[in-house]
């Protein structure tokens, strides 16, 4: 069971990225969440989306911003990322889970590595 991680970087403020999270086969018949940690902080929801792909949770603070999606037919979940900010600057983590307590971490059994994602002002 695996989650893969990809396409953080450096951008400045009002730039775009899309992240994405490409996970095994059995991984992604799961709940796919994207959750990010900034620097002396928590670990914070961000979005998560249903095995369909038809239900889409939010953040309040990336909502309107962000728009998380799924290919299951190539494994993977995709976070588009736009007009983002400096206190956007974290390391991005997808994760999945069989639990509805979609913003809770600790409902996420399986966990990728992170990406970071710089935004400078």
């Amino acid at each position: 069971v695996q989650l893969q991680a990809s396409g953080g970087g450096l951008v400045q403020a009002g730039d775009s990225l899309r992240l994405s999270c490409t996970a095994s086969d059995r991984t992604f018949t799961l709940f796919v969440g994207w959750f990010r940690q900034a620097p002396g902080k928590e670990r914070e929801f961000v979005a998560a989306v249903s095995r369909s792909g038809q239900s889409e949770y939010y953040a309040d603070s990336v909502k309107d911003r962000f728009t998380i999606s799924r290919d299951n037919a190539n494994n993977t979940v995709y976070l588009q990322m736009n007009n983002l900010k400096p206190e956007d600057t974290a390391v991005y983590y997808c994760a999945s889970t069989t639990s509805w307590n979609l913003r809770s971490v600790a409902a996420y059994e399986y966990w990728g590595q992170g990406t970071l994602v710089t935004v400078s002002s």
